[in-house]
C-alpha cells in the first residue's frame, strides 16, 4: 500500500479483467462464481460514464465477483452470441447463466442493488481508520 493509500485511507483499484473472443469462454461462461460483463463500443459516450462506476465495483467486490470489461470490436463474436444490440450493456451471470442484463447507463447504487438480488452479495464495509 502506497503512503497516501495509508494517509487517507484509499485502497488501490482493481481493474476489471479484459475480455475478447479468445478468453470468453473460459472467463466468463466457464467461470462458476458469479460476473459482471460490461459490453462497451469505441465513441459510445454513456460507456465512457460507466467506467469508473466499473472500476469501483471491481474494487468494491473484489475477490467475490469476476468484474468484466469487453470491447465489442476486440469480441465481435461473443458479442454476437450474446446478441448486445446497443452499448453500455452490462450482463450479470450466475455459473455460466445469464441471470439479468440491463442496457444504457445507470449509476453505481442500481448495480450494488443488482449484485445484493441475484447474487446475494453484500458490499464490503467501508475499513475504519486505525491512524490512531
Amino acid at each position: 500500500m502506497g503512503l497516501l493509500s495509508k494517509l487517507f485511507g484509499t485502497k488501490p483499484k482493481v481493474t476489471p479483467t479484459h475480455i475478447n473472443d479468445s478468453n470468453f469462454q473460459a472467463e466468463v461462461m466457464r467461470y462458476t462464481g458469479p460476473v459482471i460483463l460490461d459490453v462497451w463500443g469505441p465513441g459510445c459516450a454513456p460507456c465512457k460514464q460507466f467506467e469508473p462506476i466499473l472500476v469501483d465495483l471491481a474494487t468494491q467486490y473484489d475477490g467475490r465477483v469476476k468484474v468484466c470489461e469487453m470491447s465489442t470490436q476486440a469480441a465481435p463474436m461473443a458479442a454476437g452470441r450474446l446478441r448486445v444490440m446497443s452499448t453500455p450493456s452490462i450482463i450479470y451471470f450466475k455459473r455460466g447463466r445469464e441471470v439479468e442484463r440491463v442496457s444504457g447507463m445507470r449509476g453505481s447504487l442500481y448495480h450494488q442493488q443488482t449484485i445484493e438480488e441475484f447474487f446475494e452479495i453484500p458490499p464490503k464495509p467501508v475499513e475504519a481508520d486505525s491512524a490512531d
